[in-house]
């Protein structure tokens, strides 16, 4: 099951990747983005640079925090810690992504009428491109704990005396 430690890697590694990009002026692919946040990054706010620099700084930190899971020197880090990270992150980002892709799946079936008309380009890239990374990530996530789990069991108590 190592493979959903390094596969959560390279996701959250990627989406990082796109963050910094976009952060540091590129234009490639914010027509996928949609709505307020794409006139954000078409202007350049100051507050939507700051936030897409610290959400690429945490992607990346995601991404090398699930390679810990899998790898050898993940092990240097205390136990509780890792599971603490591993499975509160997992939760996180499942619930995020699922959120995120519930509601764009309401949207798509008209279920939900949003206030502003649908930009089905953006509205299709988030469903399954952006948000869904959120809920794969969170499963793989979720996946490679549950590998360091199996694979870094408690160590057994000392017993005194006899």
């Amino acid at each position: 099951m190592a493979w959903a430690g390094y596969t959560a890697a390279v996701l959250a590694i990627v989406f990082g990747l796109f963050s910094f990009y976009w952060a540091a002026g590129g234009t490639f692919g914010i027509d996928t983005l949609g709505g307020a946040i794409q006139r954000m990054a078409e202007r350049r706010d100051s507050g939507f640079l700051a936030v897409v620099w610290i959400t690429g700084a945490l992607k990346v930190a995601g991404g090398l925090f699930s390679l810990s899971l899998v790898r050898p020197w993940g092990r240097v880090v205390p136990r509780p810690l890792m599971l603490l990270a591993g499975w509160g992150g997992a939760a996180l980002l499942t619930v995020y992504g699922a959120l995120q892709v519930g509601s764009l799946l309401l949207v798509a079936f008209g279920v939900l009428t949003p206030s502003d008309p649908v930009e089905w380009k953006p509205l299709l890239w988030r469903l399954f491109v952006w948000d869904m990374s959120f809920l794969v990530w969170g499963i793989l996530l979720f996946l490679a704990t549950r590998t360091y789990v199996m694979n870094h069991p408690r160590r057994p108590e000392r017993r005194g005396g006899n």
